[in-house]
């Protein structure tokens, strides 16, 4: 398969698949999604607005943001969805959104920490703080970030939900300590909820693929600082987050979201370079020993395994910088090893 456009794209990252149906139609209630203005928010809207209506059943999306793309509003509309203009850190904006049972925080802020810490930190700790007491009474899906662990030797595999959290750098503390403002409200009030540790999600746009395939395509030299890398693609992960609403608990559950696959940085810079014909360069020949990797074999129980497997994404991303696709232009900096965004 060769996707061809943004609108082929965009159809692909919001078209529901079964077990999203049948969990958007199991859901009790409309969703409101907060922060739904960045990479993931509107594919993740329509797809629950598409699943909702491949049910059959009248649910309402409400789609929360600041809403900085002044066409993203009029574009939910058209595809049924709702939108309120908010700025979130203000409460009394805040308090005024409307009482919804199912709720995703998806507000946060990475890129730009460092000379802003105190930015981040009221987006990632404060604000989910305000979040947990604002909707207590409703189940809360929360997107977190597998950064909260430390790196890993590489011959450990994968951080698990047990494994003691590291945090590395403020960005990272501050994650972590979203995370411990949800189990604080839920601890507190009752309050149901789910933390998602997602790293990395990735669509044709941007990613840690494509980061890599473009470095490729320009001739640029791969750091490989950070040896090893696990991905999922963008729509698998929203459907994960979906279908975390039926197993939103107190105390919070924990589940890392990411693809199952460990995969080196240096193949898929070789993998890039044979669909360009391009022969790769690398800063050093020298592998870093660590890396950021999370395990998932509690996602698979609860989801079963990602519908798109790295090899395809590869593939996509190949053809999609090769036709000169459209990008974000919002590099991950996976590479990053001292916390500092």
């Amino acid at each position: 398969m060769k996707i061809k456009t943004e609108s082929e794209l965009e159809e692909l990252l919001s078209r529901p698949d079964e077990e999203t149906t049948a969990a958007m139609a199991a859901m009790d209630g409309d969703l409101l999604i907060l922060g739904a203005g960045g990479k993931m928010g509107p594919s993740l809207a329509r797809l629950a607005r598409r699943a909702i209506d491949q049910a059959g059943v009248k649910k309402r999306v409400i789609a929360v943001a600041r809403f900085t793309n002044n066409k993203l509003p009029s574009e939910f509309a058209e595809q049924g969805l709702e939108t309120i203009a908010c700025d979130l850190l203000d409460r009394s904006s805040l308090d005024k959104l409307p009482d919804i049972p199912n709720v995703i925080f998806m507000a946060a802020r990475k890129f730009g920490t460092a000379g802003e810490e105190h930015l981040t930190w009221a987006m990632n700790t404060y604000l989910p703080g305000i979040v947990a007491e604002r909707y207590r009474n409703s189940r809360i899906v929360a997107f977190s970030t597998g950064n909260v662990y430390p790196l890993r030797p590489l011959t450990d595999g994968g951080a698990v939900e047990t494994t003691p959290v590291g945090p590395v750098g403020e960005y990272a503390q501050s994650a972590l300590g979203r995370e411990r403002m949800f189990e604080y409200g839920s601890m507190r009030w009752g309050t149901r909820v789910v933390i998602l540790r997602l790293n990395y999600a990735v669509e044709l746009r941007y990613g840690v693929l494509v980061d890599i395939g473009r470095a490729v395509f320009e001739h640029r030299p791969i750091d490989l600082c950070m040896p090893r890398v696990n991905v999922i693609w963008q729509r698998d992960a929203n459907s994960w987050c979906l279908r975390s609403f039926a197993h939103c608990q107190s105390p919070p559950l924990v589940v890392n979201i990411t693809g199952p696959e460990t995969l080196s940085v240096r193949e898929l810079a070789l993998e890039f370079g044979h669909y360009f014909g391009i022969e790769p360069t690398f800063v050093s020949s020298t592998e870093g020993s660590s890396a950021l990797l999370s395990g998932v074999n509690k996602a698979r129980a609860l989801f079963g395994n990602p519908t798109v497997r790295p090899k395809e994404m590869v593939e996509w991303i190949a053809n999609w910088i090769r036709d000169g696709g459209a990008m974000l232009n919002k590099p991950t900096h996976f590479q990053t090893r001292d916390g500092k965004f």
